[in-house]
């Protein structure tokens, strides 16, 4: 089942087309990643979904509804998490969840959700008194309060340290476990390495690539590199392999077949006693992928 559907979605403002004839579905139980770089549609897109502006053409689909006219009985399926919610600074977190909580027929306990983001420790702590990283954890209670099916996730660890991050992240995975569908957004290509079922790339308002972190863009096809540094003195001309020379002296392998190419350079290798020092074997990362997918020479309109 879909828990989201979009179908030759377009939008403009004035002469300028945001969204140009957009298409792409989001199964229940997913975490799908919208990728793309500023001004590609992303926030528009994910405004029309959630309600918060209407469509030029195309149709749309939320948990089934048409988010234009789903009202209240829409609004109390989806939680949404914005990069910045304006929260009440004098109230503590528990009077702030308790109030939102009142918001939903069916909400989720206010301890449960406390617990769930890590703030128990400030539970009875004013809001204004919250770092940046805890704001960010109350935005994300907030969306979780009502118990929702679907939760849009916008930037969720932008400004987060490192440790942070990671927290944010086992807390979505945690929305997994739960059964959620969750739509984010993110800059951070790590992030959706992480979380993602599958991402969907969009450039200048158009879908570019979808599909699993690991094989967007064919990065599975994609050739290997292999690269080490020989001892001085080696001769790379006996390599076994055709290899070439980088600045500071590095050898460099392209090669579909990743095990054949290894077991060719360490064979040789053992067969004369040469150290292959620093040798280590890449792929495209997905951030490789992105911005080749959104470069006007990769192919983004």
């Amino acid at each position: 089942m879909a828990a989201i559907e979009v179908d030759a979605l377009r939008k403009s403002y004035g002469a300028t087309e945001a969204v140009r004839g957009l298409s792409f579905r989001v199964d229940e139980g997913e975490v799908v990643a919208v990728l793309g770089p500023n001004g590609a549609g992303k926030t528009t897109t994910v405004e029309i979904l959630e309600g918060f502006r209407t469509r030029d053409g195309g149709n749309v689909k939320v948990l089934g509804s048409d988010p234009v006219d789903g009202g209240v009985e829409l609004r109390q399926r989806i939680g949404i998490v914005l990069q910045e919610c304006g929260v009440e600074p004098y109230l503590t977190v528990a009077e702030v969840l308790r109030m939102h909580a009142g918001y939903y027929r069916t909400p989720r306990r206010v301890d449960e959700v406390i617990g769930l983001v890590g703030l128990g420790e400030k539970a009875s702590a004013r809001v204004k008194t919250l770092s940046g990283g805890q704001r960010r954890r109350l935005d994300l209670a907030l969306g979780l309060i009502g118990d929702p099916e679907l939760v849009f996730l916008d930037e969720p660890t932008t400004g987060f340290d490192p440790s942070a991050r990671r927290q944010a992240w086992d807390i979505v995975r945690g929305l997994c476990a739960l059964g959620k569908t969750v739509l984010l957004t993110t800059h951070y290509m790590d992030e959706a390495q992480a979380l993602a079922d599958r991402v969907v790339v969009i450039a200048k308002g158009v879908l570019v690539a979808e599909g699993p972190p690991e094989s967007l863009g064919g990065r599975l096809d994609a050739l290997a590199t292999i690269r080490f540094h020989l001892e001085t003195g080696r001769d790379p001309g006996r390599l076994p392999l055709a290899a070439t020379a980088e600045p500071g002296g590095a050898l460099v392998v392209e090669t579909g077949d990743v095990t054949r190419a290894l077991h060719a350079l360490t064979s040789w290798s053992l067969d004369r006693g040469v150290e292959l020092e620093g040798l280590t074997v890449t792929r495209p990362s997905l951030e490789d992928v992105y911005l080749r997918l959104t470069s006007p020479e990769g192919g983004a309109p």
